[in-house]
């Protein structure tokens, strides 16, 4: 028959059991830990990249990217609709002032041209014409007043013979009526006279000229539709490079159609886009380094554009050195947007072993060892961090990753 095992023998057994796991636990810890540090407490040389601490300038840069454009770019359009008749220049040749690129077919034009200056000649015959027929209605006029001044002056002799006659018994009172009355509708029809008279010489003047502002504006199309046709010549007026050209002969082309583009190579600026997370940053004024391969160039942001688009913000850089070797058109490069600066402060190489938080773990070497230790950063960019304390000038830092090594407090360097 079974017996119940003691409570007592159950718990000891199980204490012993627990006792047993957290010290298996415990020596596993143990051995990985010193395993890890028996592996990682030396490091070659070779392997790592060190800074030294120092004193200087540090500027705080947000990152952006651009693309090299000409500082001077001239597009060419048709000013008339025509066709392209020959092709003078291929994209890439160096271009003078003077120097044609591309002959348009300007016959219907020409033939437009002439047209107007026809529509003009008659225009300009037609002043003539009207200042002659308004000329010949004033004089008519005229001389139709001074005679109607002397059929008055007749009537005027009238009316006093009728009175001296009825003084002396040989005429009646009605003669004096009638004589007295004709002199009244002749002076009534003299000033009907002098007023059809000051209005033909308004109304002269007037229709004269409406026709010649008729005739400026058809002399205004006329010199309008010359300028378009000397334009049509299009003619290079500086130096610079062809870029492109529209290069499909025979075909028709509309006014205000793009033909060929001549950029002045010798001068460059840059066209920088950003995240617009950096939109309230980013400001007319601000420093700017570009960088392209090795080299690096200082600038100024001239323009932000209003606009926003896909989450973007661009602005245009005025680079110091507009015309360096090293700028090609439509190169991508690295833009940095200086947006503070910190002068007189100590420095050290930026490197992968700063992480971007402000408070950090870097390891400082002396001698043969590498000892960790905390440090305090501030401003960075893509040479430099600002050290606000951790370390002192004239210290080496390391600057490689050093995750792997983030459980050791000091490292033997080999």
């Amino acid at each position: 028959m079974d017996r119940e095992v003691a409570p007592e023998y159950v718990a000891s057994t199980r204490n012993r059991r627990w006792l047993v796991m957290i010290g298996t636990v415990l020596l596993l810890s143990l051995i990985i830990y010193f395993f890890r540090k028996s592996l990682g407490s030396t490091l070659e040389s070779s392997r790592i990249r060190t800074g030294i601490v120092e004193k200087g300038n540090v500027e705080n840069t947000l990152t952006a990217s651009g693309e090299v454009i000409p500082a001077y770019e001239q597009i060419f359009t048709s000013p008339i609709k025509a066709s392209i008749k020959r092709i003078l220049l291929t994209p890439g040749t160096k271009v003078t002032p003077g120097q044609a690129i591309v002959e348009l077919d300007k016959s219907l034009t020409e033939i437009e041209f002439e047209r107007y200056q026809d529509q003009l000649e008659l225009k300009k015959n037609g002043i003539d014409q009207l200042r002659m027929r308004l000329n010949k209605e004033l004089y008519d006029a005229e001389i139709s007043d001074k005679i109607k001044l002397l059929n008055i002056s007749k009537l005027q002799a009238d009316f006093e013979d009728a009175k001296r006659l009825q003084k002396v018994g040989g005429g009646t009172l009605e003669n004096i009526t009638r004589a007295e009355n004709a002199l009244k509708i002749a002076e009534l029809e003299k000033k009907q006279l002098e007023n059809d008279l000051a209005y033909n010489r308004e109304s002269m003047g007037a229709s004269l000229r409406e026709t010649e502002l008729g005739a400026q504006i058809e002399s205004k199309n006329l010199k309008e539709l010359k300028h378009k046709l000397t334009m049509a010549d299009i003619v290079a007026d500086r130096k610079g490079v062809l870029t492109w050209v529209n290069e499909n002969i025979g075909s028709s082309v509309n006014e205000g159609e793009m033909l060929a583009k001549v950029a002045d190579l010798g001068s460059f600026r840059i066209e920088g886009s950003c995240s617009d997370v950096y939109a309230d940053q980013v400001k007319s004024g601000l420093a700017v380094i570009v960088k392209m391969n090795e080299v690096a160039l200082r600038g100024m942001i001239t323009q932000v554009k209003p606009a926003v688009r896909d989450g973007i913000v661009q602005f245009v850089v005025q680079l110091d050195n507009a015309k360096s070797e090293s700028l090609r058109p439509n190169m991508k490069v690295e833009v940095y947007v200086v947006t503070s600066q910190s002068s007189g402060t100590l420095r050290v190489a930026n490197g992968p072993a700063f992480t971007g938080k402000k408070k950090q773990f870097v390891y400082v070497v002396q001698n043969d060892m590498a000892y960790r230790r905390e440090v305090e950063t501030g401003l960075s960019n893509f040479d430099f961090i600002e050290i606000k304390s951790g370390l002192r000038a004239g210290e080496k830092v390391i600057l490689t990753d050093m995750n792997d090594y983030e459980h050791l407090e000091e490292i033997a360097i080999q």
